[in-house]
């Protein structure tokens, strides 16, 4: 039932920023643990960040500790992830997911239920 629809990607130049937005519809979302995830072309799908339902903690890749910030306001039924101090290497689709009511965070693709279309971020050095 959960639907997932990102935006906020774009190109921006290294050291720069954005924000991502995932609007869900659906009203599991605010009990549902979140999550954000990447694919760059000819890789596999990595974890970035994660948020339990509750919205207590946070959980981040080491390749993004530092830089990265998920959150989510349940009021507005969206999840974000602010990224600063953006790298090449973080150029990918990114994709919000949601594991389901009341399931606990994980950095695992195969735990997640809902996913959204993607959308590109694309740094540039």
């Amino acid at each position: 039932q959960v639907q997932l629809v990102e935006s906020g990607g774009g190109l921006v130049q290294a050291g720069g920023s954005l924000r991502l937005s995932c609007a869900a519809s659906g009203r599991t979302f605010s009990k549902s643990a979140l999550g954000w995830f990447r694919q760059a072309p000819g890789k596999e799908r990595e974890f970035v960040a994660a948020l339990t339902w509750s919205g207590s903690n946070t959980y981040y890749a080491d390749s993004v500790k530092g830089r990265f910030t998920i959150s989510r306001d349940n009021a507005k039924n969206t999840v974000y992830l602010q990224m600063n101090s953006l790298k090449p290497g973080d150029t990918a689709v990114y994709y919000c997911a949601a594991r389901g009511i009341y399931a606990s965070s994980s950095t695992y693709p195969s735990d997640y239920r809902y996913w959204g279309q993607g959308t590109q971020v694309t740094i540039s050095s």
